[in-house]
């Protein structure tokens, strides 16, 4: 463990140039030459760690690429990396929020979720290569581009390599240091109202309003809600109407569900699926599903977060856990019943926000944590 560590901090300059780069490369989101940028950083430092590591990029069209890196076979069950390359941001936001040092803070647009700790990755299996350790696990690390806008292509390969896997590491960022022994599950909607147009000043009377239908169930939505048991139904966006002087025909709106088991998903989907218009000259379509299933604290969940916190202690390194209303692909791995110990990344804050960061010390410390992870009985 401190032999892990001292390797770390030796090598900290040259982790933090390596972060500096890969956050350089804008890569948002259905961002096809960004996506490819990025996957081309980090195949080729890979290769310049081990000309033996399996590497596959898998082209997603209108999306990006995905990465799979396979490192050190052998019959056992291989460990899980998982993590995504795609961030929230725009390109140019790296204008808005530079790459840069300012104290303990490294500041970057996408730099804690997750780019940073695409190079954290990178750096254990450059230690372990140096440092001729081998763990007894095989190790394969899928980094997915299209993460943050609900995995549509990266969601078959992640349950593919998960129904593999002995257990899974998700190296998204931590939430304040602590990592995540559970995420509720997500699910997304749209709701659309199909008025009738009128003169607003003539004949109002002859119109129905999509807008004011769209408003009406916005109580009904939020009455779905449950903060007991963690479940919340938000209205996030509103658009409608044609122009100021006419009775609006269209009007919709998007509906962001968070839940904590499945029971609950499917209450909150047979209300949404339900909802019946109060004007009767108004027509309902409703658009969604499902998206992310729960990452639920099981039993194993917690022997997994146990032998991390152990770990952590060994160099008085203090490992929390939480659960939080974000989701991420380990949910979907959860929900195969494959252990999943999530954010393993560098601590940090700010995330999809302009003001991104990590923070630097933590830096060696994670990445020791997560290489003697793979390297645990």
């Amino acid at each position: 463990m401190k032999r892990l560590l001292d390797y770390f901090q030796a090598r900290r300059a040259s982790i933090l140039d390596s972060i500096y780069k890969i956050v350089e490369i804008e890569s948002p989101s259905r961002d096809l030459a960004g996506s490819r940028a990025v996957v081309g950083f980090i195949e080729q430092q890979a290769q310049l760690i081990s000309s033996d590591f399996e590497i596959e990029k898998i082209f997603a069209e209108d999306y990006g690429e995905h990465l799979i890196i396979r490192a050190f076979p052998s019959n056992e069950k291989p460990i899980l990396l998982l993590g995504h390359t795609d961030t929230v941001h725009p390109i140019g936001a790296k204008l808005k929020n530079p790459t840069r040092i300012e104290g303990v803070k490294f500041y970057g647009v996408g730099i804690f979720d997750m780019k940073a700790n695409c190079v954290l990755i990178l750096e254990i299996l450059k230690a372990f290569a140096e440092l001729n350790l081998k763990p007894k696990n095989p190790i394969t690390i899928l980094l997915s581009c299209d993460e943050e806008i609900g995995s549509p292509t990266g969601r078959d390969l992640v349950e593919r390599e998960a129904k593999l896997a002995e257990f899974c590491l998700v190296c998204e960022p931590s939430a304040n240091g602590k990592v995540k022994t559970g995420r509720k599950g997500t699910a997304n909607y749209w709701l659309k109202a199909h008025g009738v147009p009128a003169h607003a000043g003539l004949e109002p009377e002859k119109g129905a309003s999509a807008i004011l239908e769209i408003a009406r169930q916005i109580e009904r939505l939020h009455a779905l809600n449950n903060s007991e048991i963690g479940t919340t139904v938000n209205v996030c966006l509103i658009n409608g109407g044609t122009a100021s002087n006419v009775i609006p025909e269209n009007a919709d709106c998007s509906i962001d569900v968070r839940f904590t088991s499945i029971s609950e998903a499917t209450r909150i989907e047979s209300g949404i699926k339900n909802l019946k218009s109060f004007d009767v000259k108004v027509s309902l379509e409703i658009l969604g599903e499902i998206n992310r299933p729960p990452l639920e604290r099981t039993e194993a969940v917690i022997n997994l977060y146990e032998k991390a916190r152990r770990i952590a202690l060994q160099f008085d390194y203090e490992l929390g856990e939480t659960q939080v209303g974000g989701a991420s692909d380990g949910n979907f791995v959860g929900a195969l019943g494959v252990p999943v110990l999530d954010g393993l990344g560098i601590a940090g804050d700010s995330a999809h926000t302009l003001e991104e960061f990590i923070f630097v010390d933590d830096v060696s410390q994670r990445a020791a944590l997560v290489a003697s992870l793979l390297l645990a009985d």
